[in-house]
Protein backbone atom coordinates (compact mmCIF):
# COMPACT_ATOMS: atom_id res chain seq x y z
CA UNK A 1 0.00 0.00 0.00
CA UNK A 2 1.27 3.73 -1.07
CA UNK A 3 0.63 6.45 1.76
CA UNK A 4 -0.99 9.85 0.73
CA UNK A 5 0.52 12.46 -1.30
CA UNK A 6 0.11 15.86 -0.55
CA UNK A 7 -0.96 18.13 -3.25
CA UNK A 8 0.04 22.19 -3.28
CA UNK A 9 -2.64 24.14 -4.91
CA UNK A 10 -0.53 27.22 -6.74
CA UNK A 11 -2.08 30.44 -8.75
CA UNK A 12 -0.54 30.95 -11.98
CA UNK A 13 -0.70 32.90 -15.21
CA UNK A 14 -1.84 30.61 -18.39
CA UNK A 15 1.84 31.38 -19.60
CA UNK A 16 3.23 29.13 -16.70
CA UNK A 17 5.78 25.90 -18.20
CA UNK A 18 3.89 23.86 -15.75
CA UNK A 19 0.09 24.47 -17.54
CA UNK A 20 1.00 23.36 -21.00
CA UNK A 21 1.06 19.81 -20.43
CA UNK A 22 -2.79 20.58 -18.77
CA UNK A 23 -3.73 22.45 -22.05
CA UNK A 24 -1.86 19.56 -24.14
CA UNK A 25 -3.94 17.10 -22.93
CA UNK A 26 -6.84 18.82 -22.50
CA UNK A 27 -7.06 19.87 -26.19
CA UNK A 28 -5.89 16.00 -27.27
CA UNK A 29 -9.28 14.39 -25.11
CA UNK A 30 -11.43 17.12 -26.89
CA UNK A 31 -10.08 16.11 -30.29
CA UNK A 32 -10.48 12.46 -29.40
CA UNK A 33 -13.83 12.81 -28.54
CA UNK A 34 -15.13 15.82 -31.02
CA UNK A 35 -12.97 15.91 -33.63
CA UNK A 36 -12.36 18.62 -35.69
CA UNK A 37 -15.47 20.49 -34.07
CA UNK A 38 -12.60 20.95 -31.19
CA UNK A 39 -10.25 22.87 -33.18
CA UNK A 40 -9.28 26.09 -30.98
CA UNK A 41 -11.21 25.36 -28.31
CA UNK A 42 -8.37 25.90 -26.31
CA UNK A 43 -7.35 28.79 -27.39
CA UNK A 44 -10.70 30.37 -27.77
CA UNK A 45 -10.59 32.80 -24.98
CA UNK A 46 -7.19 35.20 -24.35
CA UNK A 47 -5.13 34.37 -21.75
CA UNK A 48 -5.50 37.90 -20.03
CA UNK A 49 -9.48 36.45 -18.89
CA UNK A 50 -7.73 33.90 -16.99
CA UNK A 51 -5.96 36.27 -14.86
CA UNK A 52 -6.55 38.86 -11.75
CA UNK A 53 -9.00 40.30 -10.97
CA UNK A 54 -11.16 39.10 -13.38
CA UNK A 55 -10.02 35.34 -13.21
CA UNK A 56 -7.79 32.96 -12.77
CA UNK A 57 -6.04 29.60 -13.13
CA UNK A 58 -4.54 27.40 -10.58
CA UNK A 59 -2.96 23.86 -10.60
CA UNK A 60 -2.76 21.04 -8.11
CA UNK A 61 1.20 20.39 -7.59
CA UNK A 62 2.63 16.90 -6.60
CA UNK A 63 5.65 17.47 -3.88
CA UNK A 64 8.25 17.47 -6.81
CA UNK A 65 6.24 20.33 -8.66
CA UNK A 66 4.79 17.79 -11.57
CA UNK A 67 1.30 19.56 -12.28
CA UNK A 68 -1.47 16.67 -11.91
CA UNK A 69 -5.08 18.78 -11.90
CA UNK A 70 -6.11 22.50 -12.81
CA UNK A 71 -8.72 24.77 -13.94
CA UNK A 72 -9.30 28.04 -14.74
CA UNK A 73 -12.47 31.30 -14.39
CA UNK A 74 -13.08 33.59 -16.17
CA UNK A 75 -15.69 36.95 -16.28
CA UNK A 76 -19.09 36.14 -17.55
CA UNK A 77 -21.29 38.92 -16.05
CA UNK A 78 -20.50 41.49 -13.05
CA UNK A 79 -21.36 38.85 -10.22
CA UNK A 80 -21.05 35.23 -12.52
CA UNK A 81 -17.46 33.98 -12.90
CA UNK A 82 -17.26 30.75 -15.83
CA UNK A 83 -15.35 27.58 -14.92
CA UNK A 84 -12.96 26.73 -17.87
CA UNK A 85 -10.71 24.16 -18.54
CA UNK A 86 -11.02 21.92 -15.47
CA UNK A 87 -8.49 19.42 -15.99
CA UNK A 88 -6.79 16.05 -14.18
CA UNK A 89 -3.56 14.35 -15.62
CA UNK A 90 -4.93 11.25 -17.32
CA UNK A 91 -2.59 8.90 -14.86
CA UNK A 92 -4.51 10.60 -11.70
CA UNK A 93 -8.34 10.40 -12.60
CA UNK A 94 -10.71 9.02 -10.03
CA UNK A 95 -8.74 10.33 -6.97
CA UNK A 96 -11.05 13.35 -6.52
CA UNK A 97 -8.85 16.13 -7.86
CA UNK A 98 -11.58 17.20 -10.02
CA UNK A 99 -13.79 17.89 -7.25
CA UNK A 100 -10.94 19.67 -5.39
CA UNK A 101 -9.88 21.86 -8.25
CA UNK A 102 -13.70 22.97 -8.57
CA UNK A 103 -13.69 23.69 -4.40
CA UNK A 104 -10.71 26.09 -5.15
CA UNK A 105 -11.43 27.92 -7.90
CA UNK A 106 -15.27 28.44 -5.96
CA UNK A 107 -13.00 29.67 -3.33
CA UNK A 108 -11.49 32.19 -5.59
CA UNK A 109 -13.91 32.98 -7.22
CA UNK A 110 -15.77 34.07 -4.15
CA UNK A 111 -13.10 35.98 -2.89
CA UNK A 112 -12.96 38.10 -5.78
CA UNK A 113 -16.64 38.85 -5.50
CA UNK A 114 -18.55 36.82 -7.16
CA UNK A 115 -21.93 35.54 -6.00
CA UNK A 116 -22.48 32.20 -8.77
CA UNK A 117 -20.62 30.09 -11.13
CA UNK A 118 -21.30 29.33 -14.45
CA UNK A 119 -20.34 26.51 -17.08
CA UNK A 120 -20.62 24.49 -19.66
CA UNK A 121 -19.78 20.81 -20.74
CA UNK A 122 -19.80 19.10 -24.18
CA UNK A 123 -22.61 16.46 -24.31
CA UNK A 124 -20.06 13.54 -24.61
CA UNK A 125 -17.91 14.29 -21.25
CA UNK A 126 -20.37 12.30 -19.35
CA UNK A 127 -17.70 12.66 -16.40
CA UNK A 128 -17.54 16.19 -15.99
CA UNK A 129 -21.68 15.85 -16.10
CA UNK A 130 -21.65 13.88 -13.27
CA UNK A 131 -18.57 15.87 -11.65
CA UNK A 132 -20.51 18.65 -11.49
CA UNK A 133 -24.00 17.09 -10.54
CA UNK A 134 -22.02 15.32 -7.84
CA UNK A 135 -20.79 18.77 -6.92
CA UNK A 136 -24.13 20.99 -6.01
CA UNK A 137 -24.62 22.31 -9.82
CA UNK A 138 -27.51 22.69 -10.95
CA UNK A 139 -28.22 21.67 -15.18
CA UNK A 140 -29.39 24.23 -16.74
CA UNK A 141 -30.73 21.70 -19.28
CA UNK A 142 -33.53 18.39 -19.74
CA UNK A 143 -31.51 15.61 -18.07
CA UNK A 144 -33.69 13.21 -19.38
CA UNK A 145 -32.79 14.44 -23.13
CA UNK A 146 -30.03 12.79 -25.40
CA UNK A 147 -27.20 15.22 -24.57
CA UNK A 148 -25.83 14.99 -28.13
CA UNK A 149 -29.42 16.68 -28.99
CA UNK A 150 -28.73 19.44 -26.63
CA UNK A 151 -25.04 20.55 -27.55
CA UNK A 152 -23.30 22.01 -24.62
CA UNK A 153 -24.30 21.55 -21.41
CA UNK A 154 -24.92 24.70 -18.97
CA UNK A 155 -24.65 24.56 -15.10
CA UNK A 156 -25.24 26.89 -12.64
CA UNK A 157 -24.32 27.06 -9.04
CA UNK A 158 -24.77 29.78 -6.41
CA UNK A 159 -22.07 30.80 -4.11
CA UNK A 160 -22.81 31.41 -0.45
CA UNK A 161 -22.34 35.22 1.04
CA UNK A 162 -19.08 34.13 2.63
CA UNK A 163 -16.95 31.34 0.72
CA UNK A 164 -15.09 28.95 3.28
CA UNK A 165 -11.34 27.70 1.92
CA UNK A 166 -11.99 24.14 0.66
CA UNK A 167 -8.88 23.23 2.66
CA UNK A 168 -4.85 23.79 2.56
CA UNK A 169 -3.82 19.51 1.54
CA UNK A 170 -5.30 17.54 -0.65
CA UNK A 171 -4.31 13.24 -0.46
CA UNK A 172 -3.59 11.19 -3.56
Amino acid sequence: MTSAVELTVVHVPVSDPRVRPLLRELEDEYSRRYGRAAHGEISRYPDEEFTAPHGGLLLLLLEHGEAVAGGAFRRYDATTAELKRIWTHSAHRRRGLARRVVAELEHEAGVRGYRRIHLTTGPRQPEARGLYLATGYAPLFDTEADPETIGPLPFEKHLPATATHPGKAARL
